[in-house]
Formats: C-alpha cells, structure tokens, sequence
C-alpha cells in the first residue's frame, strides 16, 4: 500500500510516498517560491525517487489547514485533481494535528503554533502519552496572550513548535519562563511524510473520501472574505434605510 503525502498549508512544501511503515522518499523545500511552482515537480521527483509509478498508489493524503489560505487553496486543489486523474480516495490531515503528531512518546503539553499574521496564530493543546496524542482543546485562531492563558490551565513545561514560534518566541519566553521549551528545528515544521503517514493510518481504517469531498480547515474568514460581508453589510444598511 502507498500514500502520497502533500503538506502546502504553510511556507513550507513537502511531499512524501510511504509504503506500509516505510518512508521511500520525501521532499522538504521552505524558501520564498510559491507553492504553485514547487509542488508539482517535487511531486514527480518523490515518485520517481520511490520507484514507484502514479497507478500504483493506494490515496493522496494533504495537509488541510490551518495555514495559509492560498497555500491551502493550492494544495487542495492539486491533492483532488490527481486524486480524480489517478482515481484514488484522498485524506484530510490536520495541519496542527501533523505537526503535533511526530512528538507521541513525549510526556507533556505540545503546541504547535502557526503564524496566522494579524498578530494571531493558529494552534491547538496536545497531550503526548506513550503511543497517541490527546487533543486537549480545540482548533483556534487566538492572539498569542489569549493562548497563554490557555496554557496556565496546566501547570506542566509546554513544548512549543511550528513557524510562528520564531515571531513570538520573546513573548512566549516572557510569559511563560521556565515553562517553556522548544523543539528541536528538524521536527518544528510540517513535513510530507507525517501527512502521509496519518493518512496511511486514515486509509487503512476506510476513511478515505472523494476527492470532490475534501474541504480545506480555515478556521477564520479570509480578507476577501472579510470585505465582502463589509460590503455587503453595509449595503444593506443602507438599503433599509431608504
């Protein structure tokens, strides 16, 4: 059985193909190219680099958010057109879930954060048993004070991780002393081969799903989206008072 795993929810694109447990190839680009020009030929490249043909993959696992709304778009949208070219069911992996996901095994509070910009980030409290991971709250979008007061609910050490821990590292430090710690960079950032392999662990309980089924995790409404309902807020307003 072999996923191909796409994580384009951040700056970062990552591809990977697992077969079963086992990682055949991955690739990891974090640079200022847009995913629209990495993803496809990195695509290619990590197939060929698996020996594997298209035809021969079981499911498309993608990154579903929250992240970057273009980058999300791209990544979707590339994840449902080869799943409906090669005809394979394709898995929605949390983004936030993805990055938490390679720390099971650690006893302590992991957060992953994302850059959300608007001084917000993008994050969820985990809790890391021997073999699995605990959600403890749900996906937010919060002000980073907001999150870490969410975090004073427990008194245990948190392990901070993910792009917007080098935007607020200071005020995370500042609030949270002794309590904080960081992970260590090579698995602070999302990877293709995590999403794969929760997608793997998706597909093997049936939970795979039509390519035209997968919907992307926003969270919160985007600027176009946020002007649009100004606008026509506003309108309408203006309408009932005529």
């Amino acid at each position: 059985m072999y996923v191909l795993g796409i994580e384009a929810a951040t700056p970062v694109a990552g591809v990977a193909v697992l077969e079963e447990n086992k990682l055949l190839a991955e690739g990891f680009v974090n640079n200022k190219r847009t995913h629209s020009v990495n993803l496809l030929p990195m695509i290619k490249k990590v197939i060929a680099d698996a020996g594997i043909k298209p035809e021969q993959l079981d499911g498309i696992a993608v990154s579903s958010g929250p992240g970057s709304f273009t980058g999300l778009r791209i990544g979707i949208t590339t994840a449902k057109t080869l799943a409906h070219t090669w005809k394979l069911p394709v898995m929605a992996v949390s983004t936030l879930d993805a990055l938490a996901y390679p720390l099971v095994g650690y006893h302590g509070l992991i957060c992953p954060v994302l850059n959300a910009r608007k001084n917000e980030v993008y994050t969820a409290v985990y809790r890391g048993k021997e073999k699995e991971l605990k959600r403890l709250t749900g996906l937010m979008a919060v002000p980073p004070g907001e999150l870490m007061q969410i975090l004073n609910q427990w008194p245990d050490k948190v392990l901070f991780l993910g792009d917007g821990v080098d935007v607020y590292r200071e005020e995370i430090i500042q609030t949270m002393g002794n309590r904080a710690q960081f992970a260590a960079r090579a698995v602070a950032l999302p990877r293709g081969a995590v999403v794969a392999e929760m997608g793997m662990l998706e597909l093997k309980r049936g939970k795979g799903i039509s390519p035209l089924e997968i919907k992307p995790q926003y969270i919160r409404q985007s600027e176009a989206e946020i002007k649009w309902a100004e606008k026509h807020k506003l309108s309408g307003e203006c309408s009932c008072g005529n």
